[in-house]
């Protein structure tokens, strides 16, 4: 499977504030380097984890139907489906109706089944789902153990962005880091 984000978040996940605060930085010099370091963070977290911090919305393209016939969707938390289309041997789209598939949002990864009605799809990419995910439309809705990692990889990276090149970069991650998004990981990721 494969994902390509359709809409991005209008936000971050920390502010600016909440990183220099986190850093005891007072100056503004360093603004836009803080800036970059919580943006890449936050790519980082949300690569690492398959997390969705911010309200976003995604596309996941699938090959073909399993054999349990059940797609998974490897982001979470995934707030609802917007469309699943379906192409035909011929590269013949058919966007299906809600009756036409069964969504499990509760379960993780969030799952979705097509009716047994379905026609068969062509083999490369040939089933498309488009979603919703995120926790909400702000940095207050994001957990505050996911928003602790960001803020810890901010300051890590931050500490460390003299050292090296910026070929190297980043650096490493510390391990409070992986304590802090372990619960938030896919076991199959």
């Amino acid at each position: 499977m494969t994902y390509a984000q359709i809409a991005a978040p209008a936000a971050m996940p920390v502010t600016l504030a909440q990183a220099k605060a986190h850093m005891r930085v007072t100056s503004d010099t360093e603004d836009d380097a803080i800036t970059a370091l919580i943006a890449a963070a936050t790519q980082y977290l949300e690569r690492d984890t398959g997390q969705a911090l911010i309200d976003q919305q995604w596309r996941a393209y699938f090959d073909r139907m399993p054999c349990d016939g059940v797609l998974e969707l490897m982001r979470s938390p995934v707030r609802g489906i917007v469309a699943v289309t379906v192409y035909d041997a011929n590269g013949n789209a058919t966007v299906l109706d809600g009756s036409d598939y069964y969504v499990n949002l509760v379960a993780r990864p969030a799952r979705v089944r097509l009716a047994d009605s379905v026609p068969a799809a062509m083999r490369a990419n040939g089933i498309e789902i488009d979603f919703d995910a995120g926790y909400g439309e702000a940095g207050t809705d994001v957990p505050d153990m996911l928003k602790r990692a960001i803020l810890v990889l901010v300051a890590h990276w931050y500490d460390f962005r003299g050292v090296f090149d910026a070929a190297d970069q980043p650096v490493s991650v510390p391990a409070l880091y992986a304590r802090l998004t372990r619960h938030f990981r896919f076991l199959s990721v």
